[in-house]
Parts: C-alpha cells; sequence; structure tokens
C-alpha cells in the first residue's frame, strides 16, 4: 500500500555532512533515513523542508516520504527509531495528503542560535554552542536585531552558491536573550531563510556584540546588497532547525476538499 507520511525528525548533526543525499561515502541526514526507510518498504521519494548544512542539528525537521509499506504509521515510526542511527530519531510519524510536499508547503521556520559567552571553554557545550570569550554588549545586539525585524532585501547576509528567484524575506522575530558571560540565544522566524543567512545575521550581530559595528547600521546593510559589507558567517554548531510551520489542515487534506 502506498502512502505519504510527514515525519518529524530530530538529529544532533555533529556527524553529518549536512541534510541532503551526497555521493557514497558522504553520511547525511536524508542518505540515512533514505537507506533505514528502504529496509521497511520501496520509497519513492523523500523531501526535507530545510537543508540544514553540516554540523546543523534539529529538533523538529520534517520529511514528506511517499512509501510502498505494509506497515501502519505507529508501527513505521517505532521500526524506524528501532533502526536508525543513535544520532536521528523520529519524533512524529503521520499520514499526510498525497502531494504533500514538506518543502514547497511550509510557511515558515524556527532557528534558534546558541552561543556560549563564559571565559573557559565548556566541553558540555562544545556540539550545541559557539564559544565567544569576550563579553558581548546584548543590549547592543538586541537593538541591532530589532531592525532586522520585518520584510527585506536580506542579500547582504546570503551565502554564495545557491541561486534562489529573490533575495527578499519577512522575519517575524529575531530575540536575543540570556546574560552577558554566560549561554546567549538567537531566536530567528521567518517565512523563509537564504542559504547560511541565520549564521551570517548572527557573524553579523557579534560583531555588534564585540563594538566593531554600530547597533544602528542594520538598515544601512541591508540597503547594500551586498554580502562583503555584513560580517562572518558562524560556525554551524550552534545552528538548530527549531520547528517548521505548515497551514492547518495541509493542503489536499479530505476537510479542504469541496463538498
Amino acid at each position: 500500500m502506498a502512502a505519504t507520511l510527514q515525519l518529524v525528525l530530530e538529529y544532533d548533526g555533529t556527524a553529518f555532512e549536512g541534510w541532503q543525499r551526497q555521493p557514497a561515502g558522504h553520511r547525511t541526514v536524508q542518505g540515512e533515513l533514505e537507506r533505514v526507510l528502504g529496509e521497511l518498504g520501496r520509497v519513492e521519494r523523500i523531501m526535507g523542508a530545510g537543508r540544514t548544512d553540516a554540523g546543523v542539528h534539529a529538533e523538529g525537521q520534517v520529511a514528506s516520504v511517499r512509501i510502498e509499506t505494509e506497515l501502519d504509521f505507529e508501527t513505521l515510526g517505532r521500526a524506524l527509531n528501532g533502526k536508525l542511527p543513535r544520532d536521528i530519531a523520529v519524533v512524529a510519524c503521520r499520514s499526510a495528503p498525497a502531494g504533500f510536499d514538506a518543502r514547497r508547503a511550509a510557511l515558515g521556520k524556527h532557528y534558534r542560535y546558541c552561543v556560549w559567552n563564559g571565559r573557559l571553554r565548556s566541553p558540555l557545550r562544545e556540539a550545541k554552542f559557539l564559544h565567544v570569550r569576550e563579553p558581548l554588549d546584548l543590549g547592543a545586539i538586541a537593538r541591532a536585531a530589532a531592525d532586522l525585524e520585518g520584510r527585506h532585501d536580506f542579500a547582504s547576509f546570503q551565502g554564495v552558491g545557491t541561486p534562489v528567484p529573490h533575495t527578499v524575506r519577512t522575519l517575524t522575530r529575531v530575540q536575543v536573550e540570556g546574560v552577558a558571560g554566560g549561554e546567549v540565544v538567537f531566536d530567528f522566524q521567518g517565512d523563509g531563510f537564504l542559504k547560511h543567512m541565520v549564521r551570517n545575521l548572527v557573524g553579523t550581530l557579534l560583531e555588534v556584540g564585540h563594538g566593531r559595528r554600530p547597533a544602528d547600521s542594520m538598515r544601512e546593510l541591508l540597503a547594500k546588497l551586498d554580502r562583503s559589507a555584513a560580517g562572518p558567517t558562524a560556525r554551524p554548531q550552534g545552528l538548530t532547525l527549531v520547528s517548521v510551520r505548515y497551514p492547518d489542515p495541509l493542503p489536499g487534506s479530505p476537510s479542504e476538499e469541496p463538498s
């Protein structure tokens, strides 16, 4: 029996070369998922909501899967968790409409970037935090972050290598919480993100926090549409895809069909 699934996945990205399948010899989240699903049925199609980079983690990555299997959804979810490696888990396995595409149907995403601002390194935070020793001015960072909210052209924060029709995105929330000298958390929510966009935003905001860039410079930086004008790309280990937002019900669900 052919079925379309919505899988919600959690993974530690440390040992992966990103989400997207790559040639043999490169370990990816999609590759591991396809390998295990292939043991439980015939996989026709799999699509992730976001192509997380090497070293990036997820609490709520979403994948759409078209598969032929004799297993019900609950049994399939348990079987996947029994066979997947320890750094990937299926948080939820649900039925989805036949045409569901996890990437195209997404309305928005929530990313979180974690910084350890302690003077000494923290081995227990090594895999999930960027270590920044110099104390940060969180007030200045918060003022700069506020100017990033809204609908803007984020070309100045786009990584090279992924052509897109346009670079305009809407950030509905850019929030910075924590304490200087301790844990600092950056939250970004929006309708879409460009390649390396969150990491480039964090790298730039950290320059503000170090006094190397004025807090009121974000609007001018956005207007330049020039990647070289922004800060460096923050390392991947601090980044986590927290969740993906979808319509409720999903497009194509029976409740959406005309009577």
